[in-house]
């Protein structure tokens, strides 16, 4: 039987016979040399932390590249630390599942230290501003979502515990980036050494959005050093990054794997605040963390593991030729039409000859001719990669459910922002697009929760959804005049779709395909084999 954890892993021999690849670097100087010298501190202990960061952290400590590791924080939920980390003394499994259908099982051990984010625990929160004292820290890192940066709500006040934490001062903050920032003002207090606060989170500018919430604190304390501090970029940067790498919730068809392994302790634990814990991470094979390389203190070599270094105008571009054109327009094609059509993964999707063809013309024929090229990405080859290897992976859990989630957030920036470019260049013909409109299309026949087959399913959650659901009250499948006059008042919202829609050629278009849809059972299939 195979145990995760240190004294488990003295039995190598077995680990390798059973095709598992181990860290090959002195794990105790390293957690020795963490110790006495942080260098890389990150919060969010999830899964994208640990499939990536911590993978890319391990290359370089067995190249000899490195000889410290990673403190992880978690700030959410403690548990994951409490059952999840210490309990394997803070080793993970990395399942990486290729679209060839191989599987690379990897003993992650670059983390040397797990730690909670509680300022209430006196002794856990004194040994992060410890370490936020020592100059040897170089970076900050974050995977804590984008609603973790929110330090106001909707209507733009404050949240609560932040309004509560800027009253009360840094001593014993109670919100997420309150927290953080009092372990920034320790650093400060103790000698204001240099340190680079890298938000990588899947959100565009995230960069900007740390420093917005950071600078919040320095000025709601009123301390004007610690403003200064915060406000140099000389001591205190905020690199801006674009990271995309898709790590599933872990599966079971994976979790049976390493049990038919002889792996112990693979019982799931659900945390009271329901964060699903396994000791192995699940996640396709392709990766790509682009970095501003804004790093005042120095900086792991991480390009040998990788991440791509450059400036923050490039980095704004490959988020753009990202979210707008290479691949998330075609999953949120894919999620609305999956729903839809009955798919539970993305990968069976890929096997349908109308959905490919479909995201095919969203991606390189409609989205290419006004990419925003980066340079260090090729577009083309990232569309290559997207469609041919990434999408079709079989071995990838993820659903179409769950891609579904807040599209009514998603649609200004996946559509519109392509069709803002058509339309702002005389050269080029908003009349010509299709696909993006049936995508469109597409996403507001699966608003009203009945399937292709005339079935009702559970839509997914989006903040949006009552609003958009009663613009469309009254449609119903089958009768098609139901919808006459309907979509208007959605297709005008520039917020919804970054432009007024009904002053193009595509409002019509997109009512066209809609009302196609609801012919009758199969309706949306039809309509999709007319494109």
């Amino acid at each position: 039987m195979l145990s995760l954890n240190e004294n488990g892993l003295q039995n190598k021999q077995e680990w390798l016979q059973k095709g598992y690849i181990l860290p090959s670097f002195d794990r105790g100087a390293m957690i020795s040399r963490t110790l006495e010298a942080p260098a890389w501190v990150h919060f969010g202990a999830g899964n994208i932390f640990r499939a990536f960061q911590c993978a890319a952290m391990q290359k370089l400590l067995n190249e000899g590249k490195a000889s410290s590791g990673i403190i992880a924080v978690e700030g959410f939920d403690y548990e994951i630390v409490e059952k999840g980390y210490r309990p394997n003394d803070n080793y993970s499994l990395l399942v990486t599942l290729k679209s060839d259908g191989s599987v690379e099982k990897t003993v992650i051990g670059s983390i040397a230290e797990s730690c909670i984010l509680d300022s209430a625990n006196e002794s856990e929160f004194n040994h992060l501003k410890q370490i936020f004292s020592s100059s040897t820290l170089q970076l900050a890192s974050f995977t804590i979502t984008e609603k973790g940066y929110a330090v106001r709500d909707a209507g733009g006040s404050l949240v609560p515990s932040v309004a509560a934490d800027l009253e009360a001062g840094p001593v014993a903050p109670k919100s997420y980036l309150g927290k953080v920032a009092a372990l920034l003002y320790a650093r400060y207090q103790a000698g204001s050494a240099p340190i680079a606060m890298v938000s990588m989170d899947n959100c565009s500018h995230n960069g900007e959005k740390l420093f917005q919430a950071i600078h919040t604190f320095a000025e709601g304390w009123k301390d004007e050093g610690f403003i200064a501090y915060v406000t140099n970029p000389e001591k205190v940067s905020f690199p801006w990054t674009m990271i995309d790498k898709i790590t599933p919730r872990p599966d079971a068809s994976v979790e049976k794997m390493l049990r038919a392994d002889g792996l112990q302790g693979l019982d799931p634990v659900i945390t009271s605040k329901h964060t699903y814990i396994a000791p192995f991470v699940n996640a396709e094979e392709s990766e790509y963390l682009v970095i501003e390389d804004s790093f005042p203190n120095g900086r792991p070599p991480l390009e040998a593991a990788g991440f791509l270094f450059t400036d923050r105008e490039t980095v704004n571009k490959v988020e753009r030729m990202k979210v707008t054109t290479c691949l998330n327009p075609l999953h949120t094609a894919l999620a609305v039409f999956g729903c839809l059509l009955g798919y539970q993964r993305i990968s069976e999707e890929m096997k349908d000859a109308d959905l490919v063809h479909l995201i095919k013309t969203v991606g390189y024929a409609e989205g290419l001719p006004v990419v925003t090229d980066p340079g260090v990405i090729s577009p083309k080859e990232f569309i290559d990669t997207v469609v041919n290897v990434r999408l079709p992976n079989p071995f990838m859990p993820d659903t179409p459910q769950r891609i579904a989630c807040d599209t009514s957030q998603k649609v200004p920036i996946r559509f519109g922002e392509t069709i803002k470019s058509y339309l702002a260049d005389p050269g080029r013909d908003a009349a010509s697009l299709k696909a993006i409109p049936m995508a469109i299309a597409g996403w507001l026949r699966y608003l009203l929760g009945v399937n292709d087959e005339g079935n009702p399913f559970e839509v997914s959650p989006d903040p949006l959804l009552s609003r958009l659901q009663e613009a469309l009250a009254g449609i119903k499948l089958g009768h098609p005049e139901t919808a006459e006059g309907k979509l208007d008042v959605l297709l005008s919202d520039p917020v919804l779709f970054a432009v007024d829609l009904t002053d193009t050629p595509l409002a019509d278009r997109i009512q066209s395909y809609f009302t196609s849809m609801l012919a009758g059972p199969g309706a949306v299939r039809k309509t999709l084999q007319s494109l």
